[in-house]
């Protein structure tokens, strides 16, 4: 059995290499198909957001794809020379590909330490991937207890209480330094996902009065617009409703820029000097990075959050070892669990071996006592079975014993020779 996770984050990859490695919902389709046709027996999740894309893949077989393999298959995917973002990518494999998963499902590997959104996305990316046929016994399992380490976390420690968002740390400790207020601005907010309706909630708290969404998907726009007391307007109109805004906030799942610096200039003339704050939460980014060279236009992305994030790590590190040590319990638990899978074929074969006898046996004795009636030959039956069971139990409990150091493959290999089992 074989677990592995490969990809690129915030950690050690900035956004332009980020973004030539995020993938949009269709295009995550359109990869998970081409792995299944790839590799057939090898299961995969593919978890793109904003700070991170990778790929959780897992094997029963030792002869599952490489961690090199891996990372080729994400490069070529999208067209990108492995040499020119191989310094950023990283391969971990095992224990610590399991422990990796947990702490991103638990938000400990955020950005923001603590932030709601990437439990939702890991469970849509596991969710995706099994709709693709793409997940089997190994990544289910993992997927389902990454969900309830993140849940233990949450409910076992503060690291989720006040929470701050990106959004929240974006307009708290980068808008306000241009903006002492916010009641009388307008705000656009461009798309219609879980970052949009974050940012808006924020942003009511903050007062923000006027609200406008756009988005491709009208419907979208409409139902996200209703729900926060604000106004839908249709894609066409995205010039004109930055030439109105004051404070822009962008969430789109584009895979280029959605306002190029050329577009920008013609919404220039109309805007005059007016400042304009624009929160580009997107990867791949939403707007021209050359837009920020532009008067009076202060854009950030998501990197720039950086130092203000790692301010709110701090604030939470208190709550950090009780965390991490629900994920050390929680991983060690898996892993003995996973390696204890591996034993099954030794298990089965050892009841297999023992029945046959047992089976034997039982039937001579009934046979010999004919005037038994059906009560007493069914307690016979149940003595047999406890017996076998109570025989069974020590080796069987070694077995689970020893799985949780590793797959127990000595042990196994001497309960195969000692009773003779037979593939």
């Amino acid at each position: 059995m074989r677990l592995q996770v490969v990809g690129v984050s915030h950690h050690a990859a900035p956004i332009p290499v980020r973004e030539r490695l995020a993938f949009s919902p269709e295009q995550a389709r359109a990869a998970l198909a081409q792995w299944h046709a790839q590799f057939p027996d090898c299961e995969a999740v593919l978890l793109s957001t904003c700070n991170r894309t990778e790929i959780y893949a897992a094997a029963e077989a030792e002869s599952a794809p490489d961690g090199e393999t891996l990372t080729h298959f994400l490069t070529e995917f999208h067209e990108v020379e492995h040499a020119e973002v191989s310094d950023h990518l990283f391969c971990i494999d095992g224990e610590d590909a399991v422990r990796h998963l947990f702490t991103v499902a638990a938000s400990l590997d955020s950005m923001v330490v603590g932030e709601a959104q990437i439990l939702s996305q890991v469970k849509q990316a596991y969710q995706l991937a099994t709709d693709q046929d793409g997940t089997g016994p190994l990544t289910h399992a993992a997927f389902q207890a990454a969900i309830k380490v993140a849940r233990r976390i949450a409910g076992e420690t503060t690291i989720h209480e006040r929470r701050v968002s990106i959004p929240s740390v974006a307009v708290a400790d980068f808008a306000r330094q241009i903006f002492e207020h916010f009641d009388d601005k307008t705000t656009l907010v461009i798309g219609a996902g879980e970052m949009a309706e974050e940012t808006i909630r924020y942003l009511r708290d903050e007062g923000v009065r006027e609200i406008a969404v756009v988005n491709r998907s009208w419907d979208r726009a409409i139902e996200l617009a209703q729900r926060w007391r604000g106004r839908a307007l249709p894609w066409e109109d995205l010039d004109k409703a930055l030439a109105e805004a004051d404070l822009v906030v962008s969430t789109t799942g584009a895979g280029e820029p959605i306002v190029t610096v050329e577009q920008f200039t013609e919404i220039e003339l109309v805007r005059g000097q007016r400042p304009l704050f624009i929160l580009d939460l997107a990867v791949p980014r939403d707007f021209d990075a050359a837009i920020a060279r532009r008067a009076e236009v202060y854009l950030y992305s998501i990197d720039d959050l950086r130092e203000a994030c790692d301010r709110n790590r701090k604030a939470r590190d208190k709550q950090l070892p009780a965390a991490q040590r629900i994920i050390d319990q929680e991983t060690a638990r898996f892993m003995a669990d996973l390696h204890h899978r591996a034993t099954g074929p030794v298990i089965r074969r050892l009841r297999q071996g023992w029945q046959k006898p047992k089976e034997e046996e039982l039937r001579r004795l009934l046979n010999k006592l004919p005037e038994l009636d059906e009560r007493q030959q069914a307690e016979i039956t149940q003595a047999f079975e406890r017996l076998v069971n109570k025989l069974l139990h020590p080796p069987l409990e070694s077995l689970r014993d020893e799985s949780r150091h590793g797959i127990p493959s000595a042990l196994m290999d001497a309960l195969s020779r000692l009773f003779q089992l037979k593939d």
